[in-house]
């Protein structure tokens, strides 16, 4: 018994990998699938209000698709220019961070404290560092080549979404579970609409803050922190380095740790008070998971992977958490506070 066992979980093991190999192998298929799918569950709450209002699903298609349209390529527009510029100007800036550095060397020097700036500075090559913005930024934007693509899934899942739980419904497998699958899909539109909500909160806070303490491009720095505010706990860390590192050699150290304040208010306003009396603390993940999460979909998906890798554990979690057979494995990606409440 216990041999057959021990076969069936190799079984189970060797289907994963295979599974897993075919997906990274056809990631140029998958990721642009997946980015419609989840911009479909964001938008799937206005296409409904308009088709509650009693226009046609084709009006309601347009108007949603007409507003994404058009928030999107202002967005693009607005984002263009500062990509542009930033990268022309990035080795005034490297130059200019590396005298700050010299010099806060010869300080310290002085007083009597020596501090390792030359091994840091060849460890790190801070040029990387500021460039992670626009090289990110970029690689979605090079996704988006496949524009049509994207948005033509889109339109086509936005129109069957009142309609799938139904279609389900008619499959002989799943008919005795047509409630547990509304429980899980509506529990992930929530988490998805929510934390969109959030995100767009926290980007536009960055603009105001950035844009009141002087530092350039601050619509660049809002639109990476919109974008990792989906990755809980380091997301905001990452973000938060070009953008200090830009303020250091802009305008000074002063501005630098104010700049520095701003991230860490709101990583402890949204994070830690915000978003779970918004969304439940019960679906947050540990932060093990988090960053094991962002190398696992990052190597599987490449660049969007990482950005949509706390989004699809979030999914996985809330199926598993729906069933008493998985639930184990949704206590073990949630945080110790999730523990203590099933333990209740």
């Amino acid at each position: 018994m216990e041999n057959r066992q021990i076969g069936y979980y190799f079984i189970v093991m060797a289907s994963v990998v295979i599974v897993l190999a075919g997906i990274k192998i056809a990631s140029s298929i998958v990721v642009p699938f997946l980015l419609s799918l989840f911009l479909a569950i964001i938008l799937s709450p206005a296409y409904n209000y308009f088709n509650k209002k009693g226009l046609p699903d084709v009006l309601s298609l347009i108007i949603v698709i007409g507003l994404f349209v058009t928030l999107l390529g202002l967005v693009v527009k607005l984002l263009g220019s500062s990509v542009h510029n930033f990268s022309a100007n990035i080795d005034i800036y490297e130059a200019q961070l590396l005298v700050y550095f010299d010099s806060i060397e010869s300080l310290s020097s002085k007083i009597g404290i020596e501090l390792p700036f030359a091994e840091l500075s060849s460890a790190i090559n801070s040029k990387q560092i500021m460039l992670f913005a626009t090289g990110f930024l970029q690689s979605i934007g090079s996704l988006l080549t496949n524009g049509f693509v994207i948005l033509f899934t889109l339109m086509f899942m936005l129109l069957e979404s009142n309609h799938f739980i139904q279609k389900i419904s008619y499959v002989d497998g799943f008919k005795n579970s047509i409630s547990h699958i509304e429980e899980i899909s509506s529990k992930i539109k929530e988490y998805m609409v929510l934390k969109a909500i959030i995100s767009l909160l926290t980007g536009l806070i960055v603009w105001l803050s950035l844009s009141v303490i002087g530092t350039d491009y601050a619509f660049l720095w809002a639109v990476l922190a919109f974008m990792f505010n989906f990755i809980p706990n380091i997301g905001s860390i990452i973000a938060a380095v070009p953008a200090v590192l830009l303020t250091l050699v802009q305008l000074g150290a002063f501005s630098a740790i104010l700049v520095t304040g701003v991230y860490v208010v709101i990583n402890v306003v949204v994070g830690s008070i915000v978003e779970p009396k918004v969304m439940g603390k019960g679906l947050g993940l540990s932060t093990l998971v988090v960053f094991l999460s962002l190398l696992f979909w990052g190597w599987l998906l490449g660049t969007v992977g990482m950005l949509l890798s706390i989004p699809l554990t979030i999914m996985a979690k809330i199926a598993l958490d729906a069933n008493e057979n998985t639930k184990w494995i949704s206590v073990l990606l949630g945080t110790s506070e999730q523990l203590e409440s099933t333990n209740k």
